[in-house]
């Protein structure tokens, strides 16, 4: 599984749609090293926010924040705020590193420079510091090489009450005022002295390795003992690979001696294999986290393996003869109402949404046996599709930037605000997931179709799941444009700089898109693309009920917010919200639906456990007196995995939703007996 492209290899060269020169995308070269801006760069990184505007806005490396500005670097290990309506880490800059550099460069403007970044680690150089960090995720050290002979300057915004040094002047205490420790190795011995009540330098010049720590706050005692082990080995990057299906593999590259000491989230402990990873757990070692208790894992190989899931067109156990006659009566009339000139909109969001809705009808066809139906799904995603293959639909249409590299709209390349953001890189996976299942529906019912416009179904879907590598055949996208190899699932956030960092909304939509890519792996009967696919859904169905769906017994949130809430609207990397970006956190129904939507076959896998789902739904139920007829809809089919009698009626009543048929569809296949654990 080297590349989603080996289907499209052979083709003489990967398809591009039509250049354009983007008028609102950001200068890539403000912040990255000139041997980098020739390549595709992320635009979803876990980093972004170093490399917009000033480029000093934090961000979350678990377990620290960290802050460049100013030619130094901040770390914080932070404190959660919460309340009922959200919980966010608060950025103090604890411990904030610099030099009293007499550097050529110490007049450069530039605070910092992206020489190198790996799916798991970013290297940031302040050039006029001497000062190269490797910002490497999960590690409970912060390690930084001085280049050059150099004077440190280690400074905090609290109290320094204690200040302590080994007989060998390679480890030094720190204790703040606010009952922080911090503990800082150096490489070779070096000198510190408190010049102030809130700073310490080093007397003599300095080069080599500094690392620094953050004594945990846990009841372990010996942590301290855990670091001072480990302090030696340090990562410099780290590597995901997906080599095999359901399967990430972790490789981090190191430096000196000894074992690598790095941090695990929940999900990692989850899918962690040690036997077939080389390594070792710390259950007592732990840092807390927005995101659960870090974990120690000491050993620089990790294999994470995912139970497989089905990834199909059609419900996993089917549809009783009995119920067909209703979904038809709806699918007929649904059908009837396609038209291309019906779709009022020009968003590549909303658009795309129409397609994908449509090709549900060709489907649901099939499965029901009812064939009759489907050359007008098929004539209606001919004519909707193919104008944003050939650049003939009016008003807008994909395009392809070159700063940054990667899919724009038309419209988008000139306005941040169109499209919803998609001209700079927002929502990538949900706009074109929606046209990827169209095409891929499409491909499956006129397989000749499929092959005429393969080209342009690869080059869609390689914007935000190209795997990347040498054996890649579209040079022109960045690697896995959303997913995040370390959170293990995606961003949507574009290139906008955030306090809070990257964020997305809404999970369903972003396992939709991946579980569209595995269809079309399936219907072009290419491997890579399926297996990469089905990997990357199943990541993103487990990040959702790990960290988006919030079980009354959850122990990971604090316990107010848990109170008030059993789904979360906006995930950031750094925050949880309860408010959407269209909605308030009032409306409960809307978070339910920006949460559940598409409702597909792989829906049941991210709705698999049924207690969760009975609480979502009766803590969403007091809100629907008022509620919109869609959003009613959403609810009530969650309800239909757990009391399928109730939820018809419920359905049967609604006088205002689009395509009836899929919501009947899904109820009845959710037959008593029939659902998928997982």
């Amino acid at each position: 599984m080297n590349s989603i492209s080996t289907s499209s290899s052979s083709m003489a060269s990967p398809f591009l749609f039509p250049l354009t020169q983007s008028t609102v995308m950001p200068d890539p070269s403000s912040f990255f090293s000139p041997n980098l801006l020739s390549s595709p760069l992320p635009t979803n990184s876990f980093f972004q926010n170093f490399v917009l505007n000033n480029g000093d806005q934090h961000e979350y490396f678990h377990p620290y924040l960290v802050k460049s500005a100013n030619s130094s670097l901040s770390l914080s290990y932070p404190l959660m705020f919460f309340s009922t309506a959200l919980l966010y880490q608060v950025f103090v800059p604890d411990l904030t590193i610099s030099s009293k550099s007499n550097s050529r460069c110490s007049s450069s403007n530039i605070s910092h420079v992206v020489s190198s970044y790996s799916d798991l680690s970013v290297t940031l150089e302040l050039p006029s510091s001497n000062l190269r960090f490797f910002l490497v995720k999960g590690s409970p050290f912060v390690t930084a090489e001085v280049t050059r002979r150099t004077s440190l300057s280690i400074s905090t915004v609290h109290g320094i009450v204690w200040l302590s040094s080994s007989d060998y002047f390679t480890k030094h205490t720190i204790r703040l005022d606010n009952n922080q420790t911090w503990l800082i190795y150096a490489s070779s011995p070096v000198r510190f002295r408190r010049t102030s009540s809130s700073e310490i330098t080093s007397g003599k010049g300095f080069y080599g390795i500094i690392r620094i720590a953050a004594l945990p706050d846990s009841e372990n005692p010996n942590s301290e003992q855990t670091l001072n082990r480990f302090s030696s080995c340090y990562p410099v990057s780290g590597d995901a690979a997906l080599k095999k299906p359901y399967r990430v593999e972790y490789k981090f590259q190191n430096r000196r001696s000894g074992d690598l000491l790095m941090l695990a989230h929940p999900l990692h402990l989850k899918l962690l294999s040690e036997k077939e990873s080389d390594c070792t757990i710390l259950h007592d070692f732990k840092y807390r986290s927005i995101d659960g208790d870090l974990v120690g894992v000491v050993g620089a190989s990790w294999v994470l393996k995912i139970n497989p899931i089905p990834v199909t067109w059609h419900s996993t156990k089917g549809i009783k003869q009995d119920s067909c006659k209703e979904i038809i009566s709806a699918l007929v009339k649904d059908v009837d109402d396609l038209n291309p000139s019906n779709i009022s909109t020009n968003s590549s969001y909303l658009y795309g949404k129409h397609v994908a809705n449509a090709a549900r009808l060709a489907l649901i066809a099939e499965e029901v046996s009812y064939p009759e139906v489907i050359p007008k799904v098929k004539n209606f995603l001919k004519q909707s599709i193919e104008p944003w293959l050939y650049g003939t639909f009016k008003g807008n249409g994909f395009l392809c930037e070159k700063e940054w590299k990667g899919l724009v709209t038309k419209q988008g390349s000139t306005s941040t605000g169109a499209d919803f953001g998609f001209g700079i890189y927002n929502d990538h996976h949900y706009h074109i997931g929606y046209f990827i299942y169209g095409m891929a529906v499409l491909a499956k019912i006129d397989p000749d179709w499929g092959e005429k416009h393969k080209p342009q179904a690869y080059s869609l879907v390689e914007d935000y799941i190209n795997l990347g590598g040498k054996s890649n055949s579209n040079p022109y996208y960045t690697r896995l444009r959303c997913f995040d190899l370390y959170s293990l699932h995606s961003w949507a956030a574009g290139l906008t700089e955030f306090e809070h960092g990257r964020n997305q909304e809404s999970t369903s939509e972003a396992v939709n898109a991946y579980y569209s890519a595995a269809l079309m792996g399936l219907v072009y009967e290419d491997s890579d693309l399926m297996a990469t696919g089905s990997t990357l859904t199943a990541l993103e169905i487990l990040a959702a009920q790990t960290w988006w769906h919030v079980e009354e017994s959850n122990k990971m949130y604090e316990e107010e917010f848990v109170k008030e809430n059993r789904i979360v609207g906006i995930l950031w990397s750094n925050k949880r919200d309860s408010t959407l970006w269209w909605a308030s956190a009032d409306c409960r129904s809307c978070r339910l639906l920006i949460q559940v939507l598409p409702i597909t076959p792989i829906t049941e896998v991210l709705f698999s456990n049924v207690g969760y789902t009975k609480e979502l739904v009766e803590w969403t139920e007091p809100e629907l007196k008022d509620a919109e007829e869609s959003r009613k809809g959403f609810v009530f089919a969650l309800e239909g995995i757990y009391d399928q009698e109730n939820a018809l009626k419920k359905i049967r009543k609604l006088k205002d939703f689009n395509f009836l048929t899929n919501l009947l569809w899904w109820v009845h296949s959710r037959a008593k007996g029939n659902l998928y654990e997982y």
